[in-house]
């Protein structure tokens, strides 16, 4: 009997991942790979990710589903991924349990309240940027992309503005992929610590913040209403995380790509097109996340080509690879934002599908107008900065998004 192909290799770095998502899609719906060590199937397909994403046989609780856990807790440099205590790793009632808590965190209504901030932020954004010289380059990303979601997240858990970027650099590394294990396991000791002296300050002087909330309700007791330590540590973990990296890069695969293709933004001016409709056309275009670490198979899920994903082995969604499926939309890795159909994975699917999307949304419509308002003529200037893509398989976003504000 022939012995299965080797797994394909994802480079930890991401130096061209749209030829790795090429080649991922080639060999079918799902393909064994290896990241950064550890076996999975990645899917690519956007209809088997969907139903795997909704399926009961599949699981985002490595302690009880995956065989591999304990290792990966020891050597992985992803083990935050796998190890973390709350609804991003948590299956069946106990997801249900976790997200009901948090849910009322994202609900239309305080994201309502949350524009007036949005937009404040903007305008003092733009206006630190209006003093660029003529003709001078900036950094986007660090400028504009970078401080708006990790300042909104922040205050919506209580975070003090002071301490906001000391959050962002450790932030980064948590979505690094090119670190090691050490490393890793460093970066994430230093975010405990800070999640720690957040929750002691707000059980000390408690805010109208989300944190404040969350601690209040107290331990999970019978109602199952509340949050043990760990739960409300990682809880707040997943929540700084998810709101500021993927607002990051989603503000910044939207600049560049309007820049690049000035046709596009010329849609928009004459109102063919929506701030929404670039918003959308982003995320399936260059989703914030290319591949989302990871779901485990709780039974056998055998695979449209007949190859079964055997029970315990784990699945990478690989969202950013499924967005341009040819089967899927017509011209894909085209962007635009007259198309129709905008239909995409970036915020996942199902069960899972990210509680902050509405937030993620309205940052990037409110930051994108204001931008393009108060800088109609800005250029985009690849030869001022490295505009390599973040080392990771993870993070979609670029190093450095060098902008001539004023040409």
């Amino acid at each position: 009997m022939s012995q299965p192909p080797a797994p394909l290799v994802l480079d930890p770095a991401a130096h061209d991942a749209d030829a790795e998502h090429e080649l991922l899609r080639a060999q079918g719906p799902a393909v064994r790979i290896d990241i950064l060590g550890v076996e999975a199937w990645s899917v690519s397909d956007p209809a088997l990710l969907k139903e795997l994403l909704t399926s009961p046989d599949v699981s985002k609780d490595a302690r009880q589903h995956w065989p591999g856990f304990e290792e990966a807790v020891r050597s992985w440099p992803l083990a935050l991924w796998v190890a973390a205590t709350n609804m991003f790793t948590a299956y069946g009632g106990e997801h249900r349990r976790l997200r009901r808590i948090v849910a009322p965190a994202f609900s239309a209504r305080r994201i309502a309240a949350l524009r007036p901030t949005v937009e404040s932020l903007v305008d003092g954004l733009l206006d630190g940027l209006e003093s660029t010289p003529r003709g001078e380059v900036v950094d986007l990303r660090d400028r504009f992309a970078y401080p708006l979601p990790i300042t909104v997240i922040g205050r919506l858990l209580g975070v003090p503005d002071e301490q906001a970027n000391e959050f962002r650099v450790l932030v980064n590394d948590v979505f690094a992929t090119t670190l090691t294990p050490e490393e890793a396991a460093a970066n994430a000791a230093q975010l405990y610590g800070m999640l720690d002296a957040l929750i002691a300050a707000k059980r000390a002087e408690p805010g109208d913040d989300v944190a404040s909330v969350l601690i209040s309700l107290g331990e999970a007791g019978a109602d199952g209403e509340g949050l043990a330590e760990e739960e409300l540590r990682d809880t707040l973990l997943l929540m700084i995380n998810a709101g500021y990296e993927t607002t990051v890069n989603l503000i910044d695969q939207a600049v560049t790509l309007l820049l690049t293709d000035p046709a596009q933004l010329t849609h928009v001016r004459a109102g063919r097109a929506s701030w929404s409709d670039v918003v959308e056309e982003t995320l399936r275009h260059s989703p914030p996340v290319k591949h989302l670490p990871l779901r485990y198979a709780v039974a056998d899920v055998p695979l449209p080509d007949g190859r079964i994903i055997v029970k315990g082995e784990a699945i990478l969604a690989s969202y950013a690879a499924a967005n341009r499926h040819p089967g899927w939309h017509d011209d894909p890795d085209v962007f635009d934002v007259t198309r129709i159909t905008k239909e995409h994975l970036a915020f996942g699917h199902g069960i899972h599908f990210c509680l902050g999307a509405a937030l993620a949304r309205m940052e990037a419509e409110i930051a994108l107008s204001a931008f393009f308002d108060r800088f109609p003529d800005a250029e985009i200037a690849p030869e001022a900065g490295d505009m390599g893509p973040v080392a990771s398989l993870i993070s979609n976003g670029h190093r450095s998004l060098p902008v001539r504000l004023r040409p």
